[in-house]
């Protein structure tokens, strides 16, 4: 019953390669709070298999918010990790709070828990229209924003404070968008919003071209993809190559071939998330030759000309708007294993020692 406690169990890490629920009591919604209990929540990959594999920074180091660093052998996290994930959809079991109600399905971020008490003044949380497949809200809240901060760094590199709509920067402009998950291909289909000229989505898997090419878009290897800009990409002003690549493998020989790609003075927007050293990067060559820019675009920052007039709202906002548009293609192409929450421990474990073919893993919790 809303009024009493409740058990919530929690997908997290006992130890590396050990995920394991964890189990806490929570109390009843409190003034002003929601009550949820959990429908799906999407897997990050490329960010929660750190802390399976024990190679995430915050296990070896601690960030100093303060200074903007990072203090080796300070450990911000430790085994057990008993809280992980962001891409959640709940919903309203019980409410303390104005404009929602007990039913209302809304998208936000909490972690893989089989239920959360949110304070809507502090969490976002974003209801869910009727018209679009309650599975899709995973992508609203934070994975959606992500890519679309990545489309809103191209825009203020064009415009500055002025952009006008987001897309407005990769208008017209043939772009490549490196590596074929959820990530990319979000990348892509904002691209795709915003007028792109031609967008090639680049990845060494050929199920994921395949994938790519399902969804409407040109897909190349990465030796073909950077031969590709500068031999079908050209202008006498601006030069052979493309004018953005969105950077999302976390290899650094992926790094390295995306800035091969460029034109001069181009920009990698990088949105991945590497673990370890840059050995393959060669700044020395077409980096230091042609002018070029990496901007990491990934960790919630806003671009500075625009910080303030854009937030994650505003770029949930910019997510939901594009499920409208895109929802039926992301659901049959993008979400390629729905599986039940209770075996979500045995499917990691499956996910690491048998590396199938995936992009993106939701747990529905039925």
């Amino acid at each position: 019953m809303p009024h009493e406690h409740r058990r919530i169990r929690s997908l997290g890490f006992e130890q590396p390669h050990q995920p394991w629920f964890f189990d806490y009591d929570e109390g009843p919604a409190g003034p002003d709070q929601v009550r949820l209990d959990l429908m799906y929540t999407g897997l990050s990959a490329g960010t929660e298999l750190t802390f399976m594999k024990g190679t995430n920074p915050y296990l070896h180091a601690r960030w100093d918010e303060g200074r903007g660093v990072f203090t080796p052998g300070e450990p911000s996290a430790r085994f057990p990790v008993n809280f992980v994930g962001y891409m959640e959809v709940a919903r309203v079991s019980d409410t303390q709070a104005h404009g929602f109600q007990r039913g209302d399905v809304v998208a936000t971020t909490f972690g893989h828990k089989s239920g959360h008490t949110a304070d809507p003044a502090h969490d976002l949380l974003l209801k869910m229209p009727g018209d679009i497949d309650p599975i899709l809200g995973i992508f609203v809240a934070q994975m959606g924003p992500i890519a679309a901060n990545g489309i809103l760094h191209a825009d203020a590199d064009q415009f500055g404070a002025a952009v006008p709509h987001l897309g407005a920067g990769v208008a017209g402009r043939p772009v490549l968008v490196w590596g074929g998950g959820t990530v990319g291909l979000f990348c892509a289909l904002f691209a795709r919003q915003g007028g792109a000229s031609e967008i090639v989505v680049v990845d060494p898997s050929p199920w994921r071209r395949d994938l790519a090419r399902r969804m409407g878009f040109d897909a190349l290897d990465e030796d073909e993809a950077w031969q590709h800009a500068k031999s079908a990409w050209h202008s006498k002003s601006g030069g052979r190559g493309a004018d953005y690549v969105f950077q999302t493998r976390a290899r650094s020989d992926s790094l390295h071939l995306a800035l091969r790609a460029l034109r001069p003075q181009g920009t990698v927007i990088d949105l991945a998330f590497y673990q370890g050293g840059l050995d393959a990067v060669r700044l020395g060559e077409e980096f230091h030759h042609n002018g070029l820019a990496i901007r990491c675009a990934q960790i919630s920052r806003m671009p500075r000309p625009l910080a303030g007039a854009w937030d994650q709202r505003r770029l949930a906002a910019e997510t939901m708007r594009l499920l409208r548009v895109e929802g039926r293609a992301i659901r049959d192409h993008m979400i390629t294993h729905v599986v039940p929450f209770d075996d979500a421990p045995d499917f990691l474990r499956h996910l690491v020692a048998d590396r199938p073919d995936f992009l993106q893993i939701v747990f529905e919790n039925a």
